[in-house]
């Protein structure tokens, strides 16, 4: 049975924030409101939380999780940036966009993309999904929160309740935060390539 706490969206309890660091360093699932939607995280270094997250989602290792850092120099930390990557990063960060970057060697391989050696990165636009990662002091690996069979990610504290109770150690209810995901670029590529239209505009990538 999963912890349920209701935190503030814009000014989040110090308190509450460090209760959720602490269960995702022991190995916990938490659901929280992001900039886009609700999603589910949990630590970097745990194998166990990460299979849990795959197969809640229902997805396989070819499915990009997404590293969800505190500032573009852990992205720099976690994936490989030239200099035109870092120009669009830093020109559409803090945000709603997911970046597919090529993962360094700080980067446990059963996180990236099995052939590609890739990785979703994004920096988020929300009080409690940066106030978790200051608490946790490093980035989170994170996927949307949508279910399999579902169109549109669960969005309501209670419904998050009610359908993943058994599966989460905590519920982060930040009250409703938007249905629409993370728009997700491609940048591995000479050009920017469009994976998912979601909440970020385009505009900034010519697409």
């Amino acid at each position: 049975m999963a912890q349920y706490l209701s935190i503030h969206p814009e000014d989040p309890q110090p308190r509450l924030l460090h209760i959720a660091a602490e269960i995702v360093r022991k190995g916990g699932l938490v659901a929280f409101p992001t900039d886009s939607c609700y999603a589910l995280g949990c630590h970097l270094g745990d194998k166990d939380a990460v299979e849990r997250i795959r197969a809640i989602r229902a997805v396989d290792d070819r499915h990009h999780l997404t590293l969800m850092c505190r500032d573009l120099s852990e992205i720099a930390q976690f994936a490989r940036v030239d200099n035109a990557q870092y120009r669009l990063l830093k020109a559409t960060t803090p945000g709603s966009y997911t970046f597919i970057l090529e993962g360094t060697k700080e980067l446990p391989r059963r996180v990236l993309h099995p052939k590609r050696k890739t990785i979703g990165l994004r920096i988020p636009a929300h009080p409690v999904a940066l106030g978790l990662l200051d608490q946790l002091g490093e980035p989170l690996l994170t996927s949307t929160l949508i279910l399999p069979g579902d169109e549109t990610p669960l969005t309501e504290g209670w419904e998050i309740q009610d359908r993943l109770d058994d599966q989460l150690e905590l519920i982060l209810d930040g009250g409703h935060c938007g249905i629409e995901p993370t728009t997700v670029v491609d940048l591995t590529a000479a050009l920017p390539a469009l994976v998912r239209a979601g909440r970020g505009t385009l505009a900034p990538f010519g697409l």
